[in-house]
């Protein structure tokens, strides 16, 4: 079983892996959907990363605003992203399966930026918590 340090570095690395998609995927102007999908995979998973470090057990469900809920009194730092992660929950579903939602360059823009704005934090967090458990 992994440490909660080494589950959460591993859920920051699938978050990485799914802005690399996104990143990837956005040059083309193309497949907008999978861009905004894999940026609310990353994250989820960075908000995960955040709980699982902590060693909170969090919920196997694609809830964003649930996630943040839990993350808030653990990283108050993700507060001034609140309204740009709720906006990115129903990327991961709705978007997938609506036929009538095609997403905006601008749109798959932000969620881009979004998420890697909150991976680079929760990394942040993440490392400096990990570099001060090292400390003699």
């Amino acid at each position: 079983m992994k440490s909660p340090r080494d589950h959460a570095l591993a859920l920051l690395k699938k978050a990485a892996n799914d802005l690399v998609a996104a990143k990837t995927t956005i040059t083309t102007g193309k497949a907008l959907d999978t861009v905004c999908f894999h940026s609310q995979q990353a994250v989820e998973k960075s908000l995960k990363a955040v709980l699982a470090f902590r060693d909170v057990e969090y919920p196997w469900r694609h809830d964003l605003g649930e996630l943040l809920e839990l993350v808030k009194p653990l990283a108050p730092e993700i507060t001034p992203f609140e309204d740009r992660i709720l906006g990115m929950t129903p990327f991961a579903v709705e978007i997938r399966y609506d036929e009538e939602f095609e997403p905006s360059i601008d749109e798959a823009r932000e969620a881009l930026q979004t998420a890697s704005e909150v991976h680079q934090l929760i990394s942040a967090i993440v490392g400096r918590s990990t570099a001060e458990e090292d400390r003699p």
